[in-house]
């Protein structure tokens, strides 16, 4: 095989509403929990991957700069996933453009991995399902798995060690008046990632025997809510279900926490919005940000409020993201 081989595809990210929080199997990175989560439209990674025999080793390029040889060697082994369908030793270039700061809890690996995933089915020619695409996403990053499609997405955790059993779903389009605003309070990498800090909760946070019995009771709780339209009740459970999981790091120990002044000032805030009527409730996940869960028809009233305490262009408003698709290749 010596042709080459290209596409490049955009990918939302997604918020958790019922949190993804620890893996029972890190290699197959296989969850504790189901989950489900809200794909964004504001948020979205754009990547390219070109295999061809020019190329003696894998080449990975973030916003126009050259990654270091620890993150190359994360996505060659991601495309050897793909590489190993296809039964080709190809090596490949990969460019990608994050509109999602990068590691600050917004879920930029979520949409970066689902875009490499759809590129590489694609330019390989595997002709994936998205089930399929889904379970290969996964291995990129868990969440990866939910940005394989919009609106309301559920992730299933799958029986035991059976890899193929664990994917993600669309469960609503979200196609009603629901929207969600991104208070972003820091935009600068996270001191430690979520994948040390899911492992440090399971190994040394009594609370966190509690979770997966916890999430099962949410999960039920906010697909009920989601069918019904019913945004209050499903901040509700969002908010409860996001506090649940920081507890565990609280609890764990050394107890850790990604909450920073502005953060706790943030979720007061929401507090407040509540209390003059409008309907918000924050959800924060492994970073310092906050996003909140709105009536789409109330995002105007709500970002007046917050532009009087945070900077306006920190107050980032979308309404529910589209499924992974084709854009036009970079000039080669």
């Amino acid at each position: 095989m010596t042709k080459d081989f290209i596409a490049n595809y955009q990918a939302h990210t997604n918020i958790a509403l019922i949190k993804y929080w620890g893996k029972r199997n890190q290699d197959l990175m296989l969850p504790v929990t189901s989950s489900l989560s809200l794909t964004l439209e504001a948020f979205y990674t754009q990547t390219q991957v070109h295999f061809s025999k020019d190329y003696d080793e894998d080449q990975f390029i973030l916003n126009d700069q050259i990654q270091s040889a620890q993150e190359r060697q994360k996505i060659s082994r991601f495309l050897n996933r793909f590489r190993q369908l296809k039964n080709t030793d190809l090596k490949a270039q990969v460019t990608s453009y994050n509109h999602v700061p990068t590691a600050a809890g917004l879920a930029s690996s979520a949409s970066a991995f689902a875009a490499l995933a759809c590129s590489c089915n694609e330019a390989l020619e595997l002709k994936l399902s998205q089930e399929e695409l889904s379970i290969m996403a996964r291995f990129g990053s868990g969440s990866a798995s939910r940005s394989l499609f919009g609106g309301f997405v559920e992730w299933e955790k799958g029986q035991g060690d059976d890899s193929q059993s664990s994917y993600a779903h669309p469960f609503d389009e979200a196609d009603w008046d629901i929207g969600m605003i991104a208070l972003v309070v820091n935009q600068k990498a996270k001191k430690f990632s979520s994948r040390q800090a899911m492992q440090h909760t399971i190994e040394t946070s009594p609370f966190y025997a509690l979770w997966a019995e916890e999430v099962a009771k949410d999960l039920e709780a906010i697909k009920a809510a989601i069918k019904a339209r019913d945004i209050q009740k499903i901040g509700q459970i969002a908010e409860h279900n996001a506090m649940k999981m920081h507890a565990t790091m609280l609890a764990a120990n050394p107890s850790f926490s990604y909450f920073q002044a502005e953060s706790l000032k943030a979720m007061e805030a929401v507090r407040q919005l509540r209390k003059t009527g409008l309907t918000a409730y924050f959800t924060m996940d492994a970073g310092p940000n906050v996003k909140i869960i709105c009536p789409y028809s109330q995002v105007a009233a709500i970002q007046e409020k917050l532009s009087q305490d945070f900077d306006p262009q920190n107050i980032i408003v979308s309404r529910p993201g589209p499924q992974p698709f084709s854009i036009p290749l970079i000039n080669q």
